[in-house]
């Protein structure tokens, strides 16, 4: 179970996501859930929020429209380093996961997550390990993931990535207009 949000020393909750909708819905229900909570929709703008009152709790979007949140990780671990910061993204990728983990971030969700999957990933227990999948990742999965992530630090430059990769350049193009395999 996780604890209520009212008997925490310090509500306050930060939402940086451009997809304007989701953050409206998003913030009502984390207020409803007792979550003092402030709002961004850029990377500057959640920078700013975290510089004037870094929040205890923050729920950042991977891919914004001016940048990574994981920019905003970065300043909330170093103005508030006790900060519980959880990463949510569209594009589910272990490279992603595992920087953002690194730069402080507490948990990393796929999109959709919703109200209840984040506050529990805001309150769980940090020695909690979580289970082991029942379906791991299949091998082409982990190709593909493989691919992404050095995508990812090429700058998403093709031509990079397939040279790195000693790959040909169109059959990457493929690779990366395909989705994910299960």
């Amino acid at each position: 179970m996780t604890p209520a949000v009212s008997s925490l020393p310090d509500p306050s909750l930060l939402i940086v996501d451009d997809d304007k909708p989701f953050l409206q819905r998003l913030a009502r229900a984390m207020e409803a859930r007792g979550y003092v909570v402030a709002t961004a929709d850029t990377v500057a703008d959640g920078i700013a929020r975290v510089e004037s009152a870094p929040p205890a709790y923050a729920v950042i979007d991977m891919k914004l429209a001016d940048g990574s949140g994981l920019d905003v990780i970065l300043r909330l671990k170093t103005r508030r380093p006790d900060a519980r910061a959880v990463i949510l993204t569209g594009y589910g990728n272990i490279a992603t996961a595992v920087t953002a983990v690194k730069l402080g971030a507490f948990d990393y969700l796929a999109k959709p997550a919703d109200a209840d999957e984040i506050h529990a990933a805001l309150m769980a227990d940090p020695g909690h390990k979580p289970d082991l999948p029942e379906n791991p990742m299949s091998a082409d999965r982990v190709r593909w993931e493989h691919i992404q992530r050095v995508y990812e630090l090429c700058g998403r430059n093709v031509s990079e990535t397939a040279r790195r990769l000693a790959m040909h350049r169109r059959t990457l193009q493929r690779i990366l207009a395909k989705r994910a395999p299960r």
